[in-house]
Formats: structure tokens, C-alpha cells, sequence
């Protein structure tokens, strides 16, 4: 490699890392290379070509990031919304939720398609894009109303929980821990109220009272969902203290004029001994207070994928 060469290669190299890893064409010829030359170039330089006029750089791969600058450096009117921008907020989503197409999300008002994305031509308030990463994306408030009016509920809702609790991004705690909330109740009620004719805002407006902040885990989340579906109305995370210790203990959900606790038991918090130990003694500050009389356990695997055991189970305990 020639000397130029060489400077050339350092020049993209920094321009793309500043840019997700990517860098256009159009950038490289703008510096004074044939489009012959720089492809032959680029390919032997180990660059992994994304799509038409676009490069990511040696020793990355091309996963979702990498897709959103891709389409936002070509096209910089575009938005990243929806499941894109829940990911770039680090929002936790449960099993199977995400863009049902696997392709990015963008809102734009222009008439264009956008090759290899989903496009959602919707109004769009300057107030409701913010900046992550480098992308241009709807703020956290917004992306959930998008989610809220676009369904699915149950997806959406735990996307939602997740954005108003602890819970959030890689950064989660154990239970019992709590973090800062990326927005609020009032403030994804104000983003469905700004754009009320967009559609699905009166079903949209419907689920979101039926989020709950202290949700501790998507399982919780869509447990919860199934047990209201069934027309039954506990008390979720209610406080309540072991009497020997005094220490608070919150059972996901209480049945109180029963005594009745119902668990949901993530994969997450079990994967050490010191993680068991922590669910135990909870298990047994639990049974210990004078409100419980029997606690019911149900893995996440039961709430996604045996639902109606869950409730016949429930239902059973609280008519014995």
C-alpha cells in the first residue's frame, strides 16, 4: 500500500468510526477517488459492503446499529422510531418483541420508500427527536407512544413498563434495586395527545392505563396482562414487612382478602449462588408475613408459554 494509500485508508477509517462504522461512497469520492478505484480499494482493504454506496469498516460486523446509520447517512430525513429507537434507548423488550419485519424503523413524511426498512409516514414534532449515538431518533416519551398506537398490546406494554421502571437498558439491578426511569406516565400521555388523529391513539391511550411502573420483569409484565385478561385484579408489588425483621418485602402480586402471593421467577436473577440465597430469603421473608397465607411460583416459561396453567392455578388457590 502506497503511502497516499495509506493516509487514505486512516482518513475513512476515522470518518467511518465517527459515523457507527460506516462511511458512503460519496464521502470517499468527495476526496478525490474514481468510484473503479476506491471499490477495488475498499474490497481489498477487508471493508464489508452494507448496501449500494455504502461501507463498514474491517473488523465489524453488520448488525442493527450499523443498518440505522446506514440508511440515516443516505437518507438524514429519516427518524429512527419505533422498535429501532426502543433499542437505541435501551429499553427492554420481552421474548419474540422487536420489528415485525426484522427491519429498521423510520418515520418520514416524504413519499419515498425506503429500501430494506419499514417506513412510517407519521407527523412529527421537532420536540420529539432527540440525539443517541450519533442517530437522530424519537425521544423515549414518543417511541413508546408509537409502540402504544402500533401495537401489539402485550409487546408494547412491556416495552413501556420497562421504560417507566428500574428495569431498562443492560445497566438493571436485582430486584428490589431501583434506577433512574427513561419518562414517565404524564410525559407518553403527552406524546399520544399531540398527534390525536394519528390512528390508534383512543386504543393506544386505553393500554397505556394499564401500565405499571413497578413492574420488575417482562414476565411480570405479561403475567400481569394475563391475569387482568381473566378478570382478576390483584395488588402488584404491594409493600409489605416481615415482622421479625421489619424488613419491606414486595410480592409481585397480592391477593390480599385471600392471602394469596403469586411470583413470576425470571431466568435473570438466579444466575449465581449469591442471586439464589438473595431469592430464598425473599421466598421466606414472604411466607413469613401474616398477609400471606400461600404463595404461588410460575416460571417465565409458564407466563410465555402455559398462560392458561398459570390462571387455572390461581384460580384454584383462590377458591380453596
Amino acid at each position: 500500500m502506497t503511502g497516499e494509500e495509506t493516509s487514505f485508508q486512516t482518513s475513512l477509517q476515522a470518518r467511518a468510526e465517527a459515523q457507527g462504522g460506516v462511511v458512503l461512497t460519496a464521502q470517499a469520492r468527495a476526496e478525490g477517488w474514481a468510484r473503479g478505484r476506491l471499490s477495488r480499494f475498499l474490497a481489498a482493504g477487508g471493508w464489508t459492503r452494507v448496501r449500494h454506496g455504502a461501507w463498514l469498516v474491517p473488523g465489524r460486523e453488520v448488525g442493527p446499529v450499523e443498518l440505522l446509520w446506514t440508511h440515516q447517512l443516505l437518507r438524514p430525513e429519516l427518524v429512527v422510531s419505533h422498535w429501532s429507537a426502543a433499542m437505541l434507548h435501551g429499553v427492554g423488550v420481552g421474548a419474540g418483541a422487536g420489528p415485525p419485519s426484522g427491519r429498521p424503523d423510520f418515520i418520514c413524511s416524504g413519499p419515498a420508500a425506503v429500501k430494506g426498512a419499514t417506513l412510517h409516514r407519521l407527523p412529527l414534532a421537532p420536540g420529539e427527536v432527540t440525539v443517541v449515538a450519533g442517530l437522530r431518533t424519537t425521544t423515549v416519551a414518543r417511541t413508546m407512544a408509537d409502540l402504544l398506537r402500533a401495537g401489539p398490546r402485550d409487546d408494547a406494554l412491556i416495552a413501556v413498563d420497562s421504560a417507566l421502571s428500574w428495569r431498562h437498558g443492560r445497566g438493571s439491578g436485582p430486584p428490589g434495586s431501583r434506577g433512574r426511569p427513561l419518562t414517565t406516565l404524564d410525559e407518553i400521555g403527552r406524546a399520544l395527545t399531540t398527534a390525536p388523529s394519528i390512528r390508534g391513539a383512543a386504543t393506544a391511550a386505553w393500554w397505556l392505563a394499564m401500565a405499571d411502573p413497578r413492574s420488575g420483569s417482562p414476565a411480570e409484565t405479561l403475567a400481569r396482562l394475563r391475569i387482568h385478561d381473566a378478570g382478576l385484579h390483584p395488588e402488584t408489588q404491594a409493600m409489605l414487612v416481615v415482622p421479625a425483621t421489619g424488613r419491606r418485602v414486595y410480592p409481585d402480586f397480592l391477593f390480599r382478602p385471600q392471602g394469596l402471593a403469586v411470583e413470576t421467577e425470571g431466568y435473570t436473577w438466579h444466575g449465581s449462588r449469591s442471586q439464589h440465597q438473595r431469592d430464598v430469603i425473599r421466598f421466606n421473608d414472604l411466607a413469613a408475613c401474616p398477609e400471606v397465607r400461600r404463595i404461588l411460583r410460575f416460571t417465565t416459561a409458564d407466563v410465555y408459554h402455559r398462560p392458561d396453567m398459570m390462571i387455572r392455578d390461581i384460580r384454584g388457590a383462590l377458591a380453596g
